[in-house]
């Protein structure tokens, strides 16, 4: 009799610990197809995250070159990076004046005021001296005081007024009549490509042409 209680426990035993295995085997290949999946979406994310980024910082590169060689407030040469790490986040516009246009002097008080407050908003701007002036010298004056980065004076300054066709009236004589405005002018640019992306006629509307700055568009942030 004992014998054969033996014999059932031992039986009982078995059969539970069969269960247990069947049980446990069908849980793991419940969960088998779940790590699969997630890392093909930790790996779809990552790869959008990382698409986001190469475009940011290929249309980063492709506004930058853009631009001609420049020189900052204190006459000496931007180097690439320098130029990117001062404009980043910021409203890049260029400026075409002269120091020897009254129309010129008697706006940029106003202009500078305009830099100062968006700068007070969080919404800084960079302003882009492209000069009309004579001289190397009348330029750098100008440009300390101010304390803008500029385009050097004579072939890249008149290939940046050509491109946008904004020229001094002084300056038909080597540039033509096809302009479509004097000095003083503002070209906002557009931060993905470094192309126009507004114009500001300060030549006929003053300070007023100021009021259409795109400050809130994000396409001019850099």
């Amino acid at each position: 009799l004992l014998l054969v209680l033996l014999l059932v426990l031992l039986l009982v035993l078995l059969l539970s610990s069969a269960r247990a295995v069947g049980i446990k085997r069908r849980q793991s290949a419940s969960m088998t197809p779940l790590f699969p999946l997630a890392c093909l979406a930790f790996a779809n994310a990552s790869r959008t995250s990382l698409s986001a980024s190469t475009r940011a910082m290929s249309s980063q590169c492709t506004a930058l070159a853009s631009l001609p060689s420049l020189n900052s407030p204190d006459g000496s040469a931007m180097m690439a990076d320098a130029l990117a790490g001062r404009l980043k986040g910021k409203r890049v516009a260029l400026y075409f004046a002269a120091g020897w246009c009254p129309m010129c002097t008697s706006f940029e008080p106003s202009l500078l005021k305009f830099r100062e407050a968006a700068a007070s908003s969080g919404k800084d701007v960079e302003i882009i001296y492209v000069p009309s002036d004579r001289s190397e010298g009348d330029v750098a004056k100008r440009v300390a005081a101010m304390g803008m980065l500029s385009v050097p004076i004579g072939e890249e300054a008149d290939a940046m007024k050509s491109r946008h066709k904004i020229w001094a009236g002084a300056e038909c004589g080597k540039l033509g009549t096809g302009r479509r405005s004097g000095v003083p002018a503002l070209v906002v640019l557009d931060s993905r490509s470094g192309d126009e992306m507004a114009f500001l006629a300060a030549e006929s509307r003053g300070a007023g042409a100021l009021g259409s700055w795109p400050l809130d568009d994000d396409g001019c942030v850099w």
